[in-house]
């Protein structure tokens, strides 16, 4: 690992005025760090966040649960106002990782992280998540724009993701025995009228499925998926699943999901 300058930022402006092309930063650390270890990544300064006292925090209000950027995987999973209010947003929480990463990993880090298989951007997209940033707000279907990239700006800084209240949610994944990154994730959310379903661990970036969301707005029920095939044109492969794998187990967790649902 290369040397670099470490900065313990005491408020959102301190943080944002220290940044650079060349800084990151540091939450939990759950890829910063071993991305550097490993010579993956390298950084002159690196800026850590984790005590600015007012990224933290969980918030429900009305029909929004508002959830700081550096609150912990842990906190959300033991949450009783997201388990009363989100169940399926706590459960996905409860099953990332181990307990060592749901005790260090952060909510903001792993969105900003964007990682193809990770858990929370799906809850983003399909809970029609508002991203607040230290610049402005972002809406999740325009955040998410790539492997591993986002539409944060040099020096951005993800304060806090306000999720919508569902009437139904669920969340299913295939997961990695080893690190339970997901294979294939599908988290499925009715909203009034509208019927949102997120598919992560299949593409480069995490997505929304339209095909099942048109079905699901019609007839919000396993068996309206039935008849539903999915193509496997551009998805993943790898020594876990192949392309064709995945494809088929969007089909078979989103009727889970929607069987699940509460």
């Amino acid at each position: 690992m290369k040397t670099f300058n470490y900065h313990s930022a005491k408020n959102v402006k301190e943080a944002s005025k220290l940044s650079s092309s060349k800084s990151a930063f540091l939450a939990g650390g759950m890829t910063t760090i071993p991305s550097m270890k490993l010579g993956l990544a390298t950084y002159k300064d690196i800026i850590d966040i984790k005590g600015i006292k007012n990224l933290s925090g969980i918030k429900v209000s009305g029909k929004t649960v508002r959830i700081g950027a550096t609150t912990k995987h842990a906190e959300v999973a033991k949450s009783k106002e997201v388990k009363k209010a989100i169940p399926s947003l706590a459960a996905l929480a409860e099953g990332i990782g181990d307990p060592q990463v749901r005790n260090r990993g952060t909510i903001g880090g792993s969105i900003a992280n964007n990682d193809p298989a990770a858990d929370y951007p799906s809850a983003c997209l399909a809970l029609n998540a508002i991203i607040h940033t230290s610049k402005r707000k972002i809406q999740a279907d325009k955040f998410f724009k790539g492997m591993f990239e986002t539409d944060l700006k040099k020096g951005e800084l993800i304060e806090a993701i306000e999720f919508k209240v569902p009437d139904k949610s669920s969340y299913v994944k295939f997961p990695n025995p080893a690190s339970r990154y997901a294979i294939v994730g599908i988290y499925v959310a009715k909203l009034k009228k509208d019927v949102r379903v997120a598919v992560t661990g299949v593409e480069s970036c995490v997505f929304r499925c339209k095909k099942l969301e048109s079905v699901l707005s019609s007839d919000f029920s396993p068996s309206s998926i039935d008849k539903i095939s999915i193509s496997s044109k551009g998805f993943n492969a790898d020594i876990h699943a192949s392309a064709e794998y995945r494809a088929n187990l969007i089909v078979v967790l989103a009727k889970k999901a929607v069987t699940n649902a509460k």
